[in-house]
């Protein structure tokens, strides 16, 4: 079994997403992608979105794609707030990791992470160390080495 450090640098190249630093959050259930516009439209009878993403930490970059709505769903973050929430399914890499997993979209312009990977899309892949970062390697516009400890 594979080890993440409480952060970890991935992929969803279904959503044209090379690189996205997300936090490893093992309260979470299901991960979350940071969605700041959404606009629901039909696609061969079927409902889709499409999706504006700021997938850089600290940057006004805009990316937008489209995917499948796969459900709708309340979700109850942290601070106890819950909010209906859309549901996609897209492919994460995560190192040698590729599996297709579920993401709900919020705004997540006032959180330091652009997303969450829960504990549904890491159960029985991975365990996780808290003291550690980035041990699947680092995006090439990551200062931060692999392994780096935090």
């Amino acid at each position: 079994m594979q080890t993440l450090g409480w952060r970890e640098w991935g992929a969803l190249p279904e959503l044209g997403i090379d690189a996205i630093k997300m936090k490893v959050d093992t309260g979470a259930r299901t991960s979350c992608l940071h969605a700041f516009k959404l606009e629901p439209f039909e696609k061969n009878g079927e409902d889709w979105l499409r999706i504006w993403v700021h997938p850089e930490q600290n940057s006004d970059r805009e990316h937008v794609c489209e995917a499948k709505i796969h459900d709708k769903r309340e979700v109850t973050d942290s601070g106890g707030h819950t909010e209906l929430r859309y549901v996609i399914q897209s492919k994460l890499v995560l190192g040698a990791f590729s599996q297709t997993i579920e993401l709900t979209l919020t705004n997540r312009d006032s959180m330091k992470f652009r997303m969450l990977l829960g504990r549904q899309a890491m159960r029985g892949e991975f365990l996780v160390d808290p003291d550690a970062s980035f041990l699947l390697g680092d995006a090439s516009n990551s200062s931060e080495p692999k392994g780096v400890r935090s």
